[in-house]
């Protein structure tokens, strides 16, 4: 997948201008990539401008750490920046300068979810770059793309679903318990652990578990018919109830056909 970066007003345009501007001309910089909504075409005058500056394989944490700070004072007065963010309340620049070093994380029942392969996603497959890409982005396409290594992913795919399935078997433990934020706060975490052990399963790298639901799934997965089971999973009327259970059971069964 090769994209190319839309701006949803001339002042994210602009300010996309500063950012590369800046970036493009420092040594430790391999390639300065647009992501998230931008990158794929999907922004909105209010939405936010996302970068991830791929820094050299040679560049230390340190570099990495001090070229996000002197970016940081370099805005601070910059009058177009200041435009953006004044042009609405929700309008941020989220900027992090990265490795492309990408470790995954532990998979354990209980624990919090790994973004191993958001970060993929969203910083190799789905990003845009500007001004061209450099070699250290296209080492790492050839190394992460189209997916990364089958005994890797059947690992991460059983640590998914166990950890899905843990998730699942503690929700009748805290209803009746009478805890039912508890128990709806941990149907949300198993929703997000079955989307992760559907990506891995169809190889196929994710940009998120908690938004663009529709189109990953419809789009991405090619599962038009998948989608309208979701969203009733997470459609509680009645949370003092056994409908968490329920919606449980639900979510159970899509991950017992994954």
């Amino acid at each position: 997948m090769s994209l190319k970066p839309v701006f949803p007003t001339p002042l994210h345009e602009a300010v996309a201008e500063v950012v590369f501007d800046y970036f493009s001309v420092l040594p430790k910089v391999d390639t300065v990539l647009v992501v998230n909504s931008c990158a794929r075409g999907l922004a909105v005058p209010e939405s936010d401008l996302d970068f991830a500056i791929l820094a050299t394989t040679d560049t230390t944490l340190e570099e990495r750490t001090s070229m996000e700070t002197a970016w940081l004072t370099y805005i601070q007065p910059h009058p177009l920046v200041l435009d953006y963010k004044n042009s609405s309340p929700f309008a941020h620049l989220h900027l992090d300068v990265v490795s492309g070093v990408y470790t995954p994380g532990i998979m354990g029942n209980g624990e919090p979810l790994d973004y191993f392969e958001i970060e993929i996603g969203n910083q190799i497959q789905y990003s845009a770059p500007l001004g061209g890409a450099g070699a250290h982005f296209e080492a790492l396409k050839n190394e992460w793309l189209p997916y990364y290594p089958e005994e890797l992913r059947l690992a991460r795919l059983l640590a998914a679903r166990n950890a899905c399935a843990y998730d699942l078997d503690h929700i009748p433990f805290f209803v009746k318990r009478g805890l039912y934020f508890q128990a709806f706060d941990i149907l949300c975490k198993a929703f997000q652990e079955y989307l992760q052990t559907l990506f891995i399963a169809n190889r196929v790298y994710p940009i998120a578990y908690n938004k663009w639901i529709k189109e990953q799934i419809v789009t991405w997965l090619k599962r038009p018919d998948l989608y309208p089971q979701l969203p009733p999973i997470l459609s509680v009327t009645q949370l003092e109830s056994e409908e968490i259970n329920e919606k449980a059971g639900l979510l159970r069964g899509l991950l017992e056909q994954v």
